[in-house]
């Protein structure tokens, strides 16, 4: 008797992360690693054993996606899991109208195609690991995850771009990100506290990359990506939002072209850019004590997060629950408290010893508004979806 098992692939635009699940009502991680650095120098291959514990990281030469997706192919087909993997569900950043998880199909994959100019950074490379997968296991079903889906549910004027309406026409409006992570998040939320999800949240993703989700009712309202992973709070090498008049004052005196454009917001601005130093909150944190440049770009991040969290606030009327999760959300501690600090007109506070422990509830027991750490996990959220999608685990493979 074999139980079958789900292998989960997030890849971005230098990384892949992989994850293998028994399928389930409560699917169970067996192992799961990630390829870092693709393209770049120091290529990392690292798998962690079912309790956690990281093997000894396994240098690569992996010029590009390709050869970084045969690589992680080849390793895949020699282990003896694989052998149980049913099904494979892939984490997709863009989904235009997809409210749901939905298998791969021809049809899905010529639109993935068709909307490629949507997220250029992403799609590309996460329909190469489909295709790649399809060639070398052709009766394998595949489950898109698409992380626009969460934010299907927002209100049309949260969707609305003040730009001519014909570009409405062509599906240009804000679709938001994250939703993989958003979704994991109020089912946690749901399992500690049942009664919070049907309040008014607002989940504050912080990591490289960075945004936050307004949700009343347990669905989105809003949210602070828009058209492109871009736009919203500063992150890690992303600008956020920015006048885009700096479009045209850039092209006429440095004659900046619309590439280069992308590549400095994307890759090369955020606490990168304003520090000069590094994309890592936590080199940030570091430096902030001598180097000025640091100590401006984690006040720069923390002073946009107080303000989309005073804006949602004032969308959902009132706040309930304070969710952070991420890489920072969930291990900076400073970072929290500076964000949280000033805030207590909204309900807001901290205490400080729950706090500096990362604990599940940083708030006091009496506070009006609930403040919450929760550990994200988007692969875990993708076994879930293919779990449901295609009906597996309630039963056993022969």
């Amino acid at each position: 008797m074999t139980t079958p098992s789900i292998l989960t692939i997030n890849g971005g635009s230098s990384s892949i992360r992989f994850a293998v699940y028994e399928a389930g009502e409560t699917p169970r991680r067996r192992l799961d690693g990630r390829i870092d650095r693709i393209g770049l120098s120091g290529t990392n291959f690292i798998v962690n054993n079912p309790a956690g514990e990281s093997q000894a990281p396994r240098h690569l030469v992996a010029a590009n996606h390709r050869t970084a997706v045969g690589f992680l192919l080849d390793w895949l087909e020699a282990q003896p899991v694989f052998a149980s993997v049913k099904a494979v569900g892939h984490r997709v950043v863009h989904g235009m109208k997809h409210s749901e998880p939905e298998r791969v199909t021809p049809k899905l994959l010529a639109e993935l195609h068709r909307i490629t100019p949507y997220a250029p950074d992403h799609l590309p490379r996460e329909i190469g690991l489909i295709e790649a997968f399809r060639q070398r296991h052709p009766k394998l079903p595949q489950v898109m995850c698409f992380d626009t889906a969460f934010h299907r549910t927002m209100p049309r004027v949260a969707k609305l771009l003040p730009i001519p309406r014909r570009f409405a026409a062509k599906g240009v409006e804000r679709y938001g990100f994250h939703g993989l992570s958003y979704t994991y998040l109020m089912e946690e939320l749901g399992r500690l506290d049942p009664a919070a999800t049907q309040g008014r949240v607002i989940l504050a993703h912080l990591g490289n990359g960075a945004s936050l989700a307004a949700v009343r009712h347990g669905k989105s309202i809003d949210t602070s990506m828009g058209f492109t992973p871009t736009a919203g709070l500063v992150m890690s090498t992303r600008t956020g939002d920015l006048d885009p008049g700096l479009v045209y004052y850039l092209a006429r005196t440095e004659h900046t072209t619309a590439a280069r454009f992308q590549q400095m917001v994307n890759h090369e601005s955020g606490l990168l850019g304003v520090s000069e130093t590094s994309s890592d909150m936590r080199d940030l944190l570091a430096r902030e004590a001598h180097d000025v440049r640091a100590a401006e770009a984690i006040a720069l991040f923390c002073y946009q997060s107080k303000k989309w969290i005073g804006s949602f606030t004032a969308v959902l009327g009132g706040l309930d629950t304070l969710v952070f999760a991420g890489g920072i959300g969930e291990n900076a501690p400073r970072v929290r408290a500076r964000i949280c600090e000033g805030l207590s007109f909204l309900g807001i506070e901290l205490d400080q010893k729950r706090n500096a422990k990362n604990a599940p509830l940083i708030s006091p027991d009496t506070g009006r508004t609930r403040v919450r750490v929760i550990r994200t996990d988007e692969e875990l959220m993708i076994a879930r979806s293919v779990t449901r999608v295609l009906h597996l685990g309630s039963h056993r493979d022969t």
